[in-house]
């Protein structure tokens, strides 16, 4: 499986422990950046890892900045992405089974490294559930 990850400056040290963890796990990793902490603008490249997705490059992309909600409104502009911004592993989960989610975001200010692992785990292993939630996410696009 192929994941696209990105972040900005706030978002990076996080973004190096979590590639870690999935190339270990066996992921092939779509670096977007940033390559640094430097400071620099998360739309960037919460529009990347999006483009990814959104051509089906890679199956899921994960995003972090340091609230995660500017990456993630980066994101979720671009057709058909559904970014989720995920602070505990139980809203990963409902994003993936309820919101087909394909973006994972992390608010990497407010998360330590290991809730970070709970809640990319709890997003991976979550699958969309369909049936009601489908009718939902068609009405999503304006």
């Amino acid at each position: 499986m192929k994941v696209a990850i990105g972040g900005d400056h706030a978002g990076y040290d996080l973004k190096e422990v979590l590639k870690k963890y999935l190339t270990e796990k066996g992921y092939e990793i779509l670096d977007k950046g940033p390559m640094s902490d430097e400071r620099c603008d998360y739309a960037d490249f919460g529009h990347l890892v999006a483009n990814s997705v959104e051509s089906s490059e890679v199956d899921f992309g994960l995003l972090m900045c340091g609230s995660g909600n500017g990456i993630n409104m980066a994101a979720n502009k671009h057709k058909g992405i559904r970014a989720a911004l995920c602070w505990k592993p139980e809203i990963a989960t409902l994003a993936k089974q309820h919101n087909k989610a394909n973006i994972c975001t992390i608010p990497a200010r407010f998360v330590s490294e290991t809730e970070a692992i709970e809640i990319l785990d709890a997003y991976l292993a979550a699958e969309y559930e369909g049936g009601r939630h489908q009718t939902r996410i068609d009405k999503i696009p304006c």
